[in-house]
């Protein structure tokens, strides 16, 4: 299993099925090889979390509207988030990792699964290799 972002800093993949097929092309098409893609980035899957992040970033930026995998390469989701980070009052810049990790402390993960259907796809990926039973509508 492989997850990439589609918006990786360069023109890499054109869309989400571009970059799963070219990852399938790098295993040789191996059949047990499950290629999953980020919108344009991770990102895009802690939009859903908008209110969350204009408390962290102390800022009330209006939330990017549509679906949050639509966010494109022209400003993906992470380039929005490290907006509203500058420019609120807290001080401090975006850390995808520390502030990625407090964006989604506290909240479902089900909200996010739910508005990207990437994150749905990949989640229920992992969640079929174990039980089939289990896949999340």
């Amino acid at each position: 299993m492989a997850l990439t972002d589609v918006y990786t800093g360069k023109p890499d993949f054109k869309d989400a099925n571009d970059a799963k097929e070219k990852m399938m092309t790098w295993v040789d098409k191996n059949p047990k090889f499950y290629p999953h893609t980020a919108l344009h980035d991770f990102e895009a899957w802690l939009l859903p979390y908008w209110t969350t992040i204009q408390k962290l970033a102390k800022h009330n930026l209006s939330a990017p509207s549509g679906s949050p995998e639509t966010v494109n390469h022209q400003k993906p989701p992470s380039y929005l988030i490290k907006e509203i980070f500058s420019s609120g009052t807290r001080g401090k810049d975006y850390n995808k990792v520390i502030d990625g990790m407090a964006i989604l402390k506290n909240n479902d993960l089900m909200i996010a699964i739910q508005a990207c259907p990437e994150l749905k796809a990949f989640v229920n990926r992992i969640i079929s290799l174990c039980d089939e039973d289990k896949i999340i509508s």
